[in-house]
């Protein structure tokens, strides 16, 4: 509860910085890093590698035409470490509580997020336009996509699901084209590729579970 509430500040603050395709593909190499923890096989250090690269092309110092925002691209790396964590600690909560960790987690989520969102809102709480708004982002930002990852998880493979994910940051760019008039620069472009290949080479390259003796 506590990392998805601070997984989903970060990236909400980091939004006002930078652009989505961006933020998202910044805020995906913390699971790509949890997926390669502790391996000593030399391919996952490539997609390592292939991830810091992007990360580069995407760092403020890139493409000196249009620098991103350095405060933007902190806060969307913190996001995605919050996002590695809440992979880790969800493993394990979710072996002793099964669906339901993802019900307990939103609930300590909202709780803990109450403050900060009282505060910035409280000026709006009365315009219906604004709470109406609040309750679609909350809806398929959080609670509908937490919701369909556990029902996909139980019925799908990790490695098909994992390449399917790897689609994230093309989709958010795609969105921010469309419906928010954000235009990437060739460099951006090809960090959020490099990112995109690492975290589908990460995907591909697990290894499968051994199968358990008979």
């Amino acid at each position: 509860g506590i990392t998805v509430c601070a997984m989903n500040l970060l990236f909400y603050a980091a939004l006002q910085r930078i652009p989505l395709g961006i933020c998202v593909a910044l805020e995906f190499t913390g699971p790509l890093f949890v997926a390669t923890l502790g391996s000593r096989r030399l391919l996952d250090l490539v997609w390592v590698g292939l991830a810091i690269a992007g990360i580069a092309l995407l760092s403020p110092f890139a493409g000196i035409s249009r620098g991103l925002d350095p405060q933007g691209v902190a806060l969307a790396l913190a996001a995605g470490a919050c996002w590695g964590l809440y992979i880790i600690f969800a493993q394990k909560a979710g072996a002793e509580l099964g669906a339901r960790t993802s019900a307990y987690g939103m609930a300590i989520a909202a709780v803990l997020a109450l403050p900060f969102g009282f505060g910035a809102a409280q000026a709006h709480l009365a315009d219906p336009h604004v709470m109406a708004g609040a309750a679609v982002v909350g809806l398929f930002s959080s609670a509908l996509p937490f919701y369909l990852e556990m029902l996909v998880l139980a019925r799908m493979p990790a490695r098909v699901y994992g390449m399917l994910v790897c689609l994230e940051p093309a989709g958010a760019a795609l969105t921010g084209f469309l419906f928010l008039a954000e235009k990437l620069n060739l460099l951006q472009c090809a960090g959020i590729a490099a990112v995109i290949a690492a975290a589908f080479g990460t995907a591909v390259a697990a290894r499968r579970p051994a199968p358990s003796p008979a």
